[in-house]
């Protein structure tokens, strides 16, 4: 394994997009957001991206200069036009739109069209989370959910986030697909000549396999009720931005890179000050956690009782000290787009 300084990373992520020509703030969002995953160990959406979004951007597929246009279409609505933008870029426009609205009438809520993938939903979220603020993020995606009691897949992975400030640490942070399992996680089993749990994943007549070779749409979460959450959000995504529809959505890794995806994306803010003192909030938040984590454990359980997020802010705490861990094979894949990234190694 290669561990690498994230914020010697940072920069360098940063400094290579904007010497393939993306303008200053979308490189900073895409650096931050890949680095700011990565600390907190969603390794499949943070770093391990950054050399297919450069070859997105040399292919054409993700906009290095785009104009993206909002329109504020009523007090506490927007629509944004990505122009094919980076997603983090697009999103991060996005979502400060939404707090923005929220701290004059108490709820911002922005749909995006025609931009990419945005890595983490949680980047976006966190961000409005950090200003005091509930903040939500909704993402479609190319179809890979198999439908329920159907033969192949129609709606995405289509995350679901919602973050809320605490006292003393930070944001409450529910980052969710709405598939059993990451398709990422069927690619690394592939790549290792390993199987797959029954149940996660199908083939081409949806029928479940265990050879991840053979797979070509995952299982919802939780059944017809995971499967319709998937729904859900391509409803606030894809209607919303009058955008296409999963199943009308290029692949991000197989389609050509000249090919742009038109991913769809919708925020949400929400002002709790005018709802309930913000302090008095963050203090009852706090408390229903430790509550939560307070609640004694199974006999034979792995692990302590946890809210979500908590197994990522314990991830960060040891990777801002040791560094990002990659393997051989990825920081391979990253010396190909950005050589000057040996500079970020830590010495162990």
């Amino acid at each position: 394994m290669v561990y690498l300084h994230s914020v010697l990373l940072r920069d360098l992520l940063r400094e290579g997009l904007i010497t393939r020509g993306v303008e200053h703030f979308a490189a900073a969002h895409v650096a931050d957001s890949l680095v700011e995953t990565s600390l907190r160990g969603v390794d499949s959406h943070g770093v391990h991206l950054y050399p297919h979004y450069c070859r997105a951007v040399e292919g054409g597929r993700i906009n290095a200069r785009p104009s993206i246009r909002i329109s504020r279409t009523a007090a506490s609505a927007a629509a944004v036009d990505a122009d094919h933008a980076f997603g983090h870029h697009a999103g991060a426009v996005a979502i400060d739109a939404a707090v923005g609205m929220a701290r004059e009438t108490g709820v911002g809520a922005v749909s995006v069209a025609n931009s990419s993938h945005f890595g983490a939903a949680a980047y976006f979220a966190l961000r409005a989370a950090r200003a005091g603020f509930l903040g939500m993020a909704f993402c479609n995606a190319d179809a890979l959910v198999k439908v329920y009691n159907g033969k192949s897949s129609f709606f995405g992975t289509n995350p679901i986030c919602f973050c809320a400030p605490l006292s003393g640490e930070e944001p409450f942070c529910l980052d969710m697909a709405t598939s059993l399992a990451a398709w990422n996680k069927v690619k690394n089993a592939r790549t290792a000549g390993s199987t797959i749990p029954q149940g996660w994943a199908f083939d081409e007549s949806g029928v479940g396999v265990i050879d991840p070779r053979r797979a070509r749409s995952l299982a919802p979460l939780g059944g017809y009720k995971g499967f319709d959450l998937g729904m859900m959000v391509d409803v606030l995504c894809a209607l919303l931005a009058n955008g296409p529809m999963s199943r009308d959505i290029p692949p991000m890794f197989d389609a050509p890179l000249s090919v742009r995806r038109r991913v769809s994306h919708f925020f949400i803010a929400l002002d709790i000050s005018k709802f309930v003192p913000l302090n008095v909030f963050m203090d009852r938040l706090r408390e229903m956690a430790g509550r939560v984590r307070a609640t004694p454990a199974m006999e034979g359980a792995d692990d302590a009782v946890m809210v979500a997020g908590d197994p990522e802010k314990r991830c960060y705490a040891v990777r801002i000290v040791e560094g990002i861990p990659m393997t051989d094979e990825r920081f391979a894949d990253l010396l190909g787009v950005i050589p000057g990234v040996a500079a970020a190694r830590v010495s162990r």
